[in-house]
């Protein structure tokens, strides 16, 4: 088969099974998602981030349509990602499972741009949405960033299922 028609060859669609087993093989930091809508904090894990460019500085998200956190940085347009640090492991668990009570007890900032920071968290990003686009169960947010801060530390990661941490042997 030649380049110039690979296309023209049908596609088998790949089972969803078949494509969770491979994908997660790609390891990922953890982040949870913040955002601020009329008063309320909302909040979700994912691992859906990825830097887009430089100059300017901008990143996408991939939520879930049916995210109450995906939904609330749609109306809002506003989002921060939270970078979490290893043996954050309960906290990325506490934001992804479903429910209102996601803050409590856990420390908090709300940032010069109104969105919810973890006080904790090894990083932390604060952006604009510019642009989003639907995809499949997904809406793709890209955003603008607008304030981003670190702290030393090591990040939590996500592989096969499992939180863990990297080794750099």
């Amino acid at each position: 088969m030649t380049a110039e028609n690979a296309h023209d060859t049908p596609l088998r669609p790949l089972e969803p099974s078949a494509f969770r087993d491979v994908i997660g093989h790609f390891a990922s930091g953890v982040t949870v998602i913040t955002t601020a809508l009329d008063g309320a904090l909302h909040g979700t894990t994912a691992s859906a981030v990825s830097s887009l460019s430089l100059e300017p500085p901008m990143l996408l998200i991939a939520m879930n349509r049916s995210s109450a956190t995906g939904q609330a940085v749609l109306r809002s347009g506003a989002f921060a990602v939270n970078i979490l640090g290893e043996g954050d492991d309960e906290l990325a668990r506490r934001f992804a499972a479903k429910g209102d009570d996601k803050f409590d007890g856990v420390g908090v900032e709300i940032g010069d741009h109104g969105q919810p920071l973890l006080v904790d968290a090894l990083a932390q990003l604060v952006c604009r949405v510019t642009q989003q686009v639907e995809a499949a169960t997904h809406v793709v947010f890209f955003a603008a960033v607008h304030e981003a801060t670190a702290r030393p530390g090591a990040p939590l990661a996500y592989y096969r299922g499992k939180f863990g941490r990297l080794s750099f042997d």
